[in-house]
Formats: C-alpha cells, structure tokens, sequence
C-alpha cells in the first residue's frame, strides 16, 4: 500500500487529543487539472449527444477534446505533484492487486489516484485518443467513409462511455468504502488526510 500523505512530524507531537481529532485537508487536484476534469466530462457528454444532429457542434467538441488532451498530456509532466503521471507504472503494477482486495472492501489510502484509479484514467486517455483522432480523420477527404476509420471511431466512442459510466459508479462506491467525499475534492481539490498520533 502506497501512502502518500505528507510524513509525521519526528518526536512527540505537541498536539491535544481534540487537535489531533480535527481532519486535515491537503490540496490534491490543482485548479487546472480540475478545470480540465470538468470541461472533459462536459464535452464527451456533448459529442455523445450530437453525432449525426448537430454535426458540426459535434466536430468542434471533437476538436476541443483534443485540445484538453494534449493539455492533460502535458500537465502530466509538468503540472503539481498529483497531476503527474510519475507514478502510473507503479500503479498499473499494483492493479490487479487492488481490484482483488476490493472484493473484502480492503481500499488502502491513497492521496493521489488509486491503482484502480490510474487504469481508469489511462484507459480513458486511450480510447478518448482513438475515437477524437479517428473522428478527425473522417472528416477528411484521404479517410472519409473508410469503413475502418468510421468503425474504430464508433466503437472507441463506446468504450469511452461505458468507461465513464464504470467511473460514475465509481467514484461514489469508492468514497463510501474511503468514507470521504470524493466528488468534492474534485470540485475543492482539497481530500482528507488521516491524522497521525
């Protein structure tokens, strides 16, 4: 179990039961990275609404969904400490583990992503990746109507809502196994930290 809260103070603490009591909150998710959250979720929920009705909203939220992935692309490596993707091997690694402990409710404490978490967002960047690309290029006049092209895009696209419907059920089944409210510390950026004796 990975435990990234910030280290216990060396020696005796100098703090009254009641303090130590009291939860702390420490900043997670950076404002951008929030934004970023948001604005996603908001543009695939139009792009899902808008194929073949509104077709050019639907091109340009396409577009946009590029444009926020090449920013999340770049927030990975120079965005704060939980924005950064140096640890997705790490937690890729453990996931198969962490899916196995969920069957006993056993969740660990992560302050960051969760390994259970990073699959998701990896699997999310992915196909997210493929069905913007591949929606793009059926737009031009090399790949319009190539059946592979349209086929990768449509069911990437699936995919990607079935991922964000497992991340909506997600989520909430996590903060009450965690006991904390996880949807606003995507709206604050602040989560609770555990405090130590």
């Amino acid at each position: 179990m990975i435990e990234e809260a910030m280290p216990a103070a060396r020696g005796v603490s100098d703090r009254t039961p009641a303090d130590r009591a009291t939860p702390r909150t420490v900043a997670v998710w950076d404002l951008p990275l929030r934004l970023w959250h948001w604005a996603l979720a908001a543009c695939v929920l139009a792009a899902w609404f808008t194929p073949t009705v509104y077709d050019r909203l639907h091109r340009i939220v396409g577009y946009a969904v590029l444009v926020l992935l090449a920013f999340r692309l770049a927030w990975g490596f120079w965005g704060s400490r939980y924005s950064r993707f140096r640890m997705i091997r790490v937690r890729l690694r453990a996931a198969p583990g962490y899916l196995w402990n969920l069957r006993r409710g056993i969740t660990g404490r992560y302050i960051g992503l969760n390994p259970a978490g990073t699959v998701m967002l990896v699997a999310l960047l992915v196909s997210l990746a493929v069905s913007t690309i591949t929606g793009a290029m059926s737009v031009t006049v090399t790949f319009f109507g190539v059946w592979w092209v349209e086929d990768t895009h449509h069911y990437s696209s699936d995919a990607v809502i079935v991922l964000v419907v497992l991340h909506v059920l997600g989520v909430p089944l996590m903060g009450i196994l965690q006991r904390e409210n996880l949807i606003r510390a995507m709206l604050t950026g602040r989560k609770h930290i555990r405090n130590r004796p």
